[in-house]
């Protein structure tokens, strides 16, 4: 049995891709439903509008219709998964693939186009996962084995620093070495979490810089983060000379609740401690006109119950400020590069409010 006249209208109007015709201007002249779900435009907002309406320059639709009558692509007045760029009425570009073909009048001339469009986004997110998971098999690969000997290496390295240390104070360099298993755990979990969304077979973007996005490789757990209740109210200064390090702190800590002033070295810091109270001072190692140990000893001769945390990069404390802030009180350091948040937290409440 053929299809009527009217089936034929039905099946169009109701397919889910974007189906659009326009006469020998260019003009449109039919838009399915299928468009009005992708593209968002309502019918009487694009019919009689010029093409271009969808395209993100008219130099972009002029592309199409060349493509259509050149032949290059096909046979001449046909054009067959030509892929381009629609614009939906959001704003957002939609990558599809357009099947068209001329339209001819009783005497051959022409009379317009007809155009079916496929939205290529959901088989481009496929590609990428398959992508994904070939990256994420790769990783494991390359990346465990390495991570393992490093684990085994820090363990002995440990082993051998208690025998040669005797009862010297190895705990800058015990940090250390946890610093390196904690990172090394890390980037397993990232690993991990690549082969999870190839599993699920999905995956979530984050912004990165300007228009460029980046696979969101966080954990549910820190997606779920909730502010810590027991930081609230608390002033912190941040003594760091530093910017980058400075800002990420500020705004980590002020997410939970804190009141944060940033220093770009120990003399600013005092300067901002003489002119208001702090509950802790979280201070850098080595900083200009004045480091961190000078600045512990200085916060303990003028403010005794004013708890201090020592920051320092995992391998840099050639003048032992950590050591000798150490044989003076200092009880608290933070590995700053990268900083962890959880054991910042955690510190914090320690020094502060150890009753808690």
């Amino acid at each position: 049995m053929d299809l009527t006249r009217e089936q034929l209208e039905e099946l169009l109007e109701h397919s889910p891709d974007i189906i659009i015709a326009t006469n020998r201007k260019g003009r449109v002249i039919y838009y399915n439903d299928g468009a009005h779900d992708i593209l968002g435009y309502e019918s009487e907002e694009v019919l009689g509008e010029f093409v271009g309406v969808f395209y993100p320059s008219v130099d972009e639709a002029r592309r199409i219709g060349d493509a259509i009558r050149s032949g290059e692509h096909g046979e001449v007045g046909v054009v067959s998964t030509f892929e381009t760029t629609f614009v939906a009425r959001s704003g957002e570009e939609i990558p599809v693939a357009i099947t068209a073909t001329l339209l001819h009048d009783e005497k051959g001339d022409e009379d317009g186009t007809i155009g079916f469009a496929k939205d290529l986004r959901a088989i481009r997110r496929q590609d990428q996962l398959a992508t994904l998971g070939e990256v994420a098999i790769g990783l494991s690969h390359e990346i465990n084995n390495p991570l393992a000997v490093i684990v085994n290496q820090a363990t002995l390295l440990e082993n051998d620093i208690a025998k040669l240390a005797c009862e010297l104070d190895c705990s800058v360099e015990n940090e250390r070495l946890d610093a390196i298993r904690r990172e090394v755990a890390r980037i397993s979990e990232i690993v991990d979490r690549l082969g999870e969304m190839v599993k699920a077979d999905s995956y979530e973007t984050i912004h990165y810089v300007g228009p460029a996005k980046m696979v969101d490789l966080r954990s549910p757990e820190r997606k779920r983060y909730e502010p810590d209740p027991r930081l609230r109210g608390l002033r912190i200064l941040v003594a760091d000379d530093d910017q980058g390090i400075s800002q990420t702190l500020q705004e980590m800590l002020e997410a939970d609740g804190c009141e944060v002033e940033v220093a770009g070295d120990g003399a600013e810091a005092l300067e901002k401690l003489a002119s208001g109270a702090f509950d802790l001072v979280l201070s850098d190692v080595v900083m200009p006109k004045m480091d961190g140990y000078a600045l512990y000893r200085k916060v303990r001769e003028l403010y005794p119950d004013l708890p201090v945390l020592m920051m320092t990069a995992f391998h840099y404390d050639k003048d032992h400020i950590i050591k000798r802030s150490r044989m003076e009180g200092l009880e608290g350091v933070i590995f700053k590069k990268p900083v962890d948040p959880d054991r910042l937290r955690r510190t914090i409440v320690e020094s502060v409010r150890p009753e808690r």
